[in-house]
């Protein structure tokens, strides 16, 4: 059993016990956070088990221009979305830029632009749940519950 679903076993009968009002605005508050905590982690970089994303091909040679931090427009408001309702919570892409995401979070094969080349992407896990993401997500609970 993984640290989520224990989570959502221990959580779900405190959850019964709260009004539809309370479980919305505990909902905002968790996914708000949430998309808060995957910004800041794609901004540094790092998978959700904390390792480093691989880099671009050729940029582990000498001598090299270093280039900008990856994924800078991807981790917008705008792109990032944050959904929810009284029984849900929802961090991701949605829309065209998801399609780019899914690329990217599996290390699939795409084209670099419209018409041009296949690449081979390296997987850079851009949304998942950290152990930080975890405990962020009890103290909120505990916190509103209790």
């Amino acid at each position: 059993m993984n640290d989520l679903t224990r989570l959502e076993t221990w959580v779900t009968p405190l959850l019964q016990k709260i009004g539809p009002a309370e479980r919305r605005q505990l909902a905002r508050t968790l996914a708000t956070e949430l998309r808060r905590s995957q910004r800041q982690r794609i901004a540094e970089q790092h998978n959700p088990d904390g390792t480093a994303f691989a880099p671009r091909s050729g940029e582990e040679k000498a001598g090299r221009i270093k280039r900008k931090a990856m994924f800078l427009k991807m981790r917008q408001a705008r792109f990032l979305k944050a959904r929810s309702n009284a029984n849900s919570v929802s961090v991701g892409f949605f829309g065209r830029i998801a399609r780019i995401a899914r690329v990217h979070q599996y290390g699939m094969r795409d084209r670099v632009f419209p018409g041009g080349p296949e690449a081979q992407y390296q997987q850079r896990e851009l949304l998942g749940y950290s152990a930080r993401d975890l405990d962020m997500i009890q103290e909120i609970l505990i916190n509103s519950i209790f």
